[in-house]
């Protein structure tokens, strides 16, 4: 597969099509009888991202990381505590729900789990035309029949398929379902939770190969959320690399993988195998398992399990800012090693 890259964070000459600024979701820990808050959990603390039109930026981290909430958070489908989504031009958490509506045509989802995601009692033809009818594509039913045959065959399915039930399809069928689905009501940015994670190899370089061509043709974009940074180098422009709700590094995908600045996303990488001895990294694969976002170590979040870390770390927190080696806007990182006082 053929590797495409560009700028996590768009040049400053250029617009983006999608603008986080510091999102934050929290959600309240609650105790005692009164049930009153006592603390939050901050599953995404301070988040800034930008996603140019038909580019990839891939959001990285292990599971329990904020990456699915900070996806949710993006449409709107959680609550977040703080921050702005700009899209052309508008704050979209400024929205009510009823002005929210239009702007969830060109911003859609595709799940981790594509099972669980399509109604097992609606066939193919009406779990994809749904969007459609919602949006006013299609002004009869025949025409969004014929479009569900259109999307059935750009996903590369048979268009008869649209009269069967999710059930009788294969995992990487019904994930193809799942982004004929987000296709239909011609959005510019799909957000993909996990997309190939549940798959067979095999089945995930298919997917990921669909989706390649997709943004060939149809000039999407991309918010590719996934815990694998084996998969990210044959999709993404760019990634993010985030760390107990934060974002720890970024940077075009091709300076992440050959020059990671970021204990924890060298910790990452050394975790994919890999008989290409240019890419074999000395750092160790990252130990122990993700603190409680609800008791987060102090300091930088990952001290507790880095193996450089020294008694800084554990009393500030650092900022997200250019390294000393950065060579291009958007190049960043969360680590003291990494930038100068």
């Amino acid at each position: 597969m053929r590797l495409q890259r560009s700028s996590a964070v768009a040049d400053q000459g250029n617009e983006a099509l999608l603008r986080v600024e510091d999102l934050r979701t929290w959600y309240p820990i609650k105790k005692g009888l009164l049930r009153k808050t006592v603390g939050h959990v901050k599953a995404v603390d301070g988040v800034s991202l930008e996603i140019e039109a038909g580019k990839t930026l891939a959001l990285v981290g292990e599971s329990g990381c904020g990456k699915t909430t900070a996806g949710r958070s993006i449409l709107c489908l959680e609550n977040p505590h703080a921050g702005a989504v700009w899209y052309e031009g508008t704050n979209l958490l400024s929205l009510s729900r009823k002005e929210l509506h239009p702007y969830r045509q060109k911003l859609q989802f595709v799940f981790q789990d594509p099972m669980a995601s399509l109604d097992p009692r609606m066939r193919v033809r009406e779990i994809i035309a749904e969007g459609m009818k919602s949006f006013g594509i299609g002004k009869t039913q025949q025409e969004r029949t014929a479009r569900v045959g259109q999307l059935l065959e750009r996903v590369q399915l048979n268009p008869d398929h649209m009269w069967r039930y999710p059930h009788e399809f294969s995992g990487g069928q019904r994930q193809r379902i799942g982004i004929a689905r987000a296709l239909a009501t011609e959005p510019k940015l799909l957000i993909c939770d996990e997309a190939v994670s549940a798959l067979d190899v095999s089945i995930q370089a298919q997917i990921l190969n669909l989706l390649r061509d997709l943004q060939e043709e149809l000039g999407l974009a991309y918010l590719f959320i996934t815990h694998d940074l084996g998969v990210v180098k044959y999709l993404a422009h760019d990634v993010a690399v985030m760390y107990l709700g934060r974002v720890v590094e970024s940077g075009k995908t091709e300076r992440i993988f050959d020059s990671p600045q970021h204990p924890y996303t060298k910790g990452l990488l050394a975790a994919i195998p890999s008989v290409d001895p240019d890419r074999r990294t000395e750092a160790p694969p990252v130990a122990g398992d993700v603190p409680s976002p609800s008791d987060p170590p102090s300091g930088c979040h990952f001290h507790t399990r880095c193996p450089v870390a020294f008694d800084r770390c554990s009393q500030e927190t650092p900022g997200l800012a250019p390294f000393a080696a950065a060579t291009g806007v958007g190049e960043r990182s969360r680590c003291f090693l990494t930038q100068d006082d």
